[in-house]
C-alpha cells in the first residue's frame, strides 16, 4: 500500500475514534452545567493533560519549531516564559478559582465569576467579558483551523481550502456533541499523542544527523549564533525589548478561559497539587523538544519555504508510513485540543451570558443546551472564514489572541482572587482598557517605526489594565460586607 494512502488510513481512524467520543459523551450530557463543566467532576490526569493540550495548541508543534527553526535557540525564551506562567498559574490560581468560583454562586463560566464575584447588577462586566471571549477566540479558532489544514495540505496535497473545511467539520462534530466531558478527554488522549510525538521526533532527528556533537557543529557552521541565547542569528545581540516580549508569554496564561475552565471544573481543591506536577513536567519536555525539532531541523532539512511545517516534513521522512501517521495526528492533535475548547468556552458565554441574560432569562436546560451546540456551529464558521488565507501564520494569529485574552482577563484574575477591595468599577475598567491597548498597539504598531511598538502588545496592555484596576477600585467606593465575608470565606477554604 502506497505510503500517504498508510498515513491517511491512520488520520482517518483517529478522527472517527474522536467524534466517537463526543457521541459517548452526547449520551451522558443530561444537563446544560454538564455540557459546559462537567459537573466538576475533572480529575487530576484529566484537568492537567487537558489544560495543557488546549493551551499549546498547533502553535506548540507549528508555531515554536518554525520560530526555532528561523530564529535558533532564541526561541527558548518563549518557552521559558510559557514555562513559568503555567507554573505559577497551577500554583497562584488554579486552588483560589476552583473555591471562589463554587463559593460565587456555583459559576459555571468565567463571566458567571466577574458578575457573581462583583455583584454587578448592571451586566456590563459578563456583556464586556463575552464580547472579548468571541471576538478573540475567533482568531485564536481560526489558528487552530489553519494548522490542521496545512497538515492535510502538506501530506494529502489537497486543497487549502478543502482541508480547512474538513478539518473544521470533524472538530464542531465532535463539540457540539459531547460538551465538556468530551473535549476534556479527547484532549488527555491528544495530550499524551502529542508529547510522545514531540520527544520522538528531534531524538530520531538527532540520530540521523550523526549524533549531538555532530548536530552541534553542524549548526554553528549554519550560523554561529543559532545555539547562543544572547545573539540572534546574522550577527548582533538580542535586544532587550526582544527577549521581553518572548518571556511575556507567560502573562497570558492568567487570563484564558480554555485553561482557567479546567482549574473551575477539577473534582476538589486536593487533586490541584497532583495536577500542577503533572502539567509542569508535560509541559517542560514538550516545550524543550518543539524548540528542538525547530533548531535540528534547520540542519536536517533546508530551504523550506514555509518553517511551520519543519515537524510534519520531519515525520514524513524520518518515520515508516503507520508510525509517521500516528505521529502527524499530533498536529491534529494539538489543534483539535485547543480549537474544542475555545469553541466551548465561546459558546457558553454566548448561551449563558448572553442568550440566558438578554433574550429568554426563564430558558430551559434543553434550549441552553441547544443554543451551546449551535453557537459551537456559529464560532467555527467565523473561524474558518478567518483563516482562509493560506498564508495566515499560526504563530501570529495565536500571538494576538493570547495578548488580547490575557491582557483583558489575566490582572482581573490576580486581583479578584488577592486583593478584596477590587470592585466591579475598578473591574470594568481593567478589562477593557487590557482589551482596547492590545488592539491599538497592534494597529499603530503596524504603521510606526518607532523601536518601543516592537515590544510584545501584551506588556503594555497588562500594566495598563492593572493599574485601571487598583486606581479605579480606590476611586469608588469599596465592596460592601456580604463581598468581603464571601472573598474571605473563598480563600480560607482553598488554602486550609
Amino acid at each position: 500500500m502506497d505510503g500517504n494512502v498508510i498515513k491517511i488510513v491512520v488520520l482517518a481512524i483517529y478522527l472517527i475514534g474522536m467524534v466517537a467520543i463526543g457521541y459517548v459523551y452526547y449520551k451522558k450530557t443530561s444537563d446544560f452545567a454538564d455540557y459546559v463543566l462537567g459537573g466538576r467532576k475533572l480529575g487530576s490526569w484529566t484537568a492537567a493533560l487537558s489544560a495543557q493540550a488546549s493551551d499549546m495548541s498547533g502553535w506548540l508543534l507549528i508555531g515554536l519549531p518554525g520560530a526555532a527553526y528561523v530564529a535558533g535557540i532564541e526561541a527558548a525564551w518563549i518557552a521559558i516564559g510559557l514555562g513559568i506562567g503555567t507554573y505559577i498559574n497551577w500554583k497562584v490560581v488554579a486552588l483560589r478559582l476552583r473555591s471562589y468560583t463554587e463559593v460565587a454562586g456555583d459559576s459555571l463560566t468565567l463571566s458567571d465569576y466577574f458578575e457573581n464575584r462583583f455583584r454587578d447588577n448592571t451586566n456590563i462586566l459578563r456583556l464586556v467579558s463575552s464580547i472579548v471571549i468571541i471576538v478573540f477566540f475567533a482568531v485564536y479558532t481560526s489558528a487552530q483551523f489553519s494548522a490542521g489544514a496545512k497538515l492535510f495540505e502538506t501530506l494529502m496535497g489537497v486543497d487549502y481550502t478543502v482541508a480547512l473545511l474538513l478539518g473544521g467539520a470533524i472538530i464542531i462534530s465532535y463539540t457540539f456533541l459531547g460538551g465538556f466531558m468530551a473535549v476534556s478527554f479527547t484532549d488527555f488522549i491528544q495530550g499524551m499523542l502529542m508529547f510522545f510525538a514531540l520527544i520522538a521526533v528531534p531524538f530520531v532527528m538527532v540520530a540521523e544527523l550523526g549524533g549531538f556533537g555532530t548536530a552541534f557543529e553542524g549548526l554553528r557552521q549554519v550560523d554561529p549564533n543559532f545555539l547562543h541565547l544572547t545573539k540572534s542569528t546574522g550577527g548582533g545581540v538580542i535586544s532587550v525589548i526582544a527577549i521581553s516580549s518572548n518571556l511575556a508569554w507567560g502573562l497570558g496564561y492568567f487570563g484564558q478561559p480554555h485553561i482557567l475552565a479546567r482549574f473551575m471544573a477539577i473534582g476538589s481543591t486536593q487533586q490541584v497539587k497532583k495536577a500542577r506536577l503533572i502539567a509542569m513536567v508535560w509541559v517542560s519536555i514538550s516545550l524543550t523538544a518543539a524548540v528542538f525539532v525547530g533548531v535540528f531541523g534547520r540542519l536536517y532539512i533546508t530551504g523550506i519555504d514555509d518553517p511551520e511545517k519543519i515537524f510534519m516534513m520531519s515525520v514524513d521522512t524520518l518515520f515508516f508510513p503507520i508510525l509517521a501517521g500516528v505521529l502527524l495526528a499530533a498536529i491534529l492533535a494539538a489543534s483539535m485540543s485547543t480549537a474544542d475548547s475555545q469553541l466551548l468556552v465561546t459558546a457558553s458565554s454566548i448561551s449563558e451570558d448572553i442568550f440566558k441574560k438578554y433574550i429568554k432569562k426563564d430558558a430551559t436546560d434543553d434550549q441552553m443546551l441547544n443554543v451551546s451546540r449551535f453557537s459551537v456551529i456559529g464560532i467555527a464558521v467565523v473561524a474558518l472564514v478567518i483563516a482562509f488565507d493560506p498564508n495566515s501564520s499560526v504563530f501570529g494569529l495565536v500571538s494576538y489572541a493570547w495578548a488580547g485574552l490575557g491582557a483583558a482577563f489575566g490582572p482581573l484574575i490576580i486581583a479578584s482572587l488577592f486583593w478584596r477591595r477590587t470592585n466591579k468599577w475598578g473591574a470594568i475598567a481593567g478589562m477593557i482598557s487590557g482589551a482596547v491597548t492590545v488592539i491599538a498597539w497592534v494597529q499603530i504598531g503596524k504603521v510606526s517605526t518607532a523601536t518601543i511598538f516592537g515590544l510584545y502588545e501584551i506588556i503594555p496592555a497588562f500594566i495598563i489594565s492593572s493599574i485601571l484596576i487598583y486606581v479605579v477600585s480606590l476611586a469608588t467606593e469599596e465592596p460592601n460586607q456580604e463581598i468581603m465575608d464571601e472573598f474571605d470565606d473563598a480563600i480560607s477554604k482553598a488554602i486550609k
